[in-house]
């Protein structure tokens, strides 16, 4: 019963560690500081469970706090989805403590577990060592089949509201179990109400998914304008457009952007061998196979979720379009050297480019895959000071031969006025001259309202901004918070 106890508390806590983190993500954004934030506020439960356990084991009998500590962290537990989504749209302070709070009070409660139960196994000093020692291995244990039973099993599975309340229950089964010969110990039943209004709760608060992937709360938003058009949205941001009896209508402006830079350096129409870093609603696939039929397109997209949203709800796309579930860097190792006409850079985590996607290495890869006369093309989104934009256009210039950025000249901060907005930009890069003429004709025939900069321009706009590398790329400390929720 003791390593039953250790062993499912300290899994509990990982589970509820990693869901946390899903369960925020369309409010807070999958971002390192917000990561960051839940693994510490779950550490500082841990250690603050662990030595309140202690001392009160030193104090109370056990026997009558593991019961309650167990009941207590499950009603929590089960009440988290139903409180987070009701203060989603409070003051960020207030969301930021009622996360708080639903991972530090369970946690902590759950921590305190470990010592209670050890305090009750230790019935002679000499086999004090022998005791810690097996109950810690057994929590450890317990952390580590929590952790891949949440990411391999569990969120594959079942909504994480469903994960939350389901954990609820088995905590409250759990205290019952464990408390039943208690005297004194009644609160069963109450908690049993809290539990039960946590799943309740769930229904009438459900949040903004239609459907919860691996990585994303995804929803599907029709075009009250247009009949075929369709929002595809990710953690409450907008990654595309896809208007499904039209795919050569595009709706965004960076999309627009990058359209007007094919068709401007591959002009004739002619088919393309083209290789996509990041899928989301695959708009530009599907553009790419309506305007130059024979085109073959590879899509590395790294959510199976999203690729069965695309497909259900999105329409099918060309049967020369194949999208492959990978890592995007991942799935540039496995093309051939000289393979591609065109590379387009497309993907985020969140509002951030991971991280992997944007050093000196990564693009060295890049620039082997794509032929000698290839262009790579990669949207880009930043504000304020632009240092993550800056950085990525030097690492850029660094591999290739020729780079040139695009954007509105408010957000890039080269109008007279000089304070850069910032916001989405399109950077091209490759071997051979961009012609910017046609480039730029190419932009204002699509009514994007960019302007184009390279050379002497773009150098003196990146100034001393740091290459990002394998070693060092800190891409979500330089992004600058977005005041907008669309990419």
């Amino acid at each position: 019963m003791a390593v039953a106890l250790v062993f499912g508390s300290s899994a509990a806590v990982l589970v509820v560690e990693i869901v946390a983190l899903r369960l925020l993500a369309p409010y807070l954004g999958l971002t390192l500081e917000t990561s960051t934030m839940v693994i510490g506020i779950a550490l500082t439960a841990i250690a603050l469970g662990s030595w309140l356990g202690g001392l009160i084991a030193d104090r109370v009998e056990p026997r009558r706090i593991i019961a309650p500590a167990l009941g207590v962290s499950g009603a929590v537990v089960a009440l988290t989805p139903a409180a987070l989504r009701a203060t989603a749209e409070w003051a960020p302070v207030v969301l930021f403590l009622v996360a708080a709070l639903t991972i530090l009070v369970p946690g902590a409660l759950l921590a305190a577990v470990t010592p209670l139960v050890t305090k009750l196994r230790l019935t002679s000093l000499t086999e004090t060592g022998t005791v810690v020692g097996r109950l810690s291995g057994v929590g450890t244990a317990g952390s580590i089949v929590g952790t891949v039973l949440t990411g391999f099993v569990l969120v594959s599975r079942w909504p994480v509201s469903g994960i939350l309340v389901g954990l609820g229950t088995l905590l409250l089964v759990g205290s019952v179990l464990t408390g039943w010969r208690t005297r004194g110990w009644s609160g069963t039943p109450a908690l049993a109400l809290m539990v039960i209004a946590g799943g309740l709760a769930t229904t009438v608060v459900p949040g903004d998914c239609d459907t919860e992937t691996r990585y994303h709360c995804v929803q599907v938003v029709a075009d009250p304008v247009r009949d075929g058009g369709r929002t595809l949205v990710l953690d409450g941001v907008r990654h595309s457009y896809v208007d499904t009896t039209d795919p050569t209508y595009l709706k965004f402006t960076y999309v627009r952007a990058i359209a007007g830079a094919v068709d401007s350096a591959f002009p004739g129409r002619e088919p393309l061998v083209a290789h996509h870093l990041g899928g989301g609603g695959l708009t530009i696939p599907r553009y790419l196979a309506a305007t130059r039929p024979g085109t073959r397109s590879v899509v590395s997209e790294i959510d199976s979720g999203v690729v069965r949203v695309d497909r259900d709800q999105l329409g099918r796309p060309d049967p020369r379009t194949e999208v492959r579930v990978e890592d995007g860097r991942l799935g540039l190792r496995r093309l051939g050297e000289g393979s591609r006409d065109l590379i387009i850079g497309d993907a985020f985590g969140g509002m951030s480019v991971p991280w992997h996607l944007t050093t000196t290495e990564a693009m060295a890869d890049v620039r082997r895959v794509l032929t000698k006369d290839g262009l790579y093309i990669a949207n880009l989104i930043d504000h304020g000071g632009l240092a993550f934009a800056r950085a990525e256009v030097a690492t850029l210039s660094a591999t290739f031969k020729y780079v040139s950025l695009a954007g509105r000249p408010a957000d890039l901060g080269i109008d007279p006025n000089g304070t850069p907005e910032g916001g989405n930009f399109v950077v091209l890069a490759s071997n051979r001259p961009i012609d910017l003429r046609a480039t730029q004709k190419a932009l204002d025939a699509r009514q994007v309202g960019w302007e184009i900069i390279t050379g002497a321009s773009l150098a003196s706009w990146v100034g001393d901004a740091q290459l990002l590398t394998d070693d060092f790329a800190p891409v979500d400390q330089l992004l600058q918070p977005s005041p907008r929720r669309s990419r």
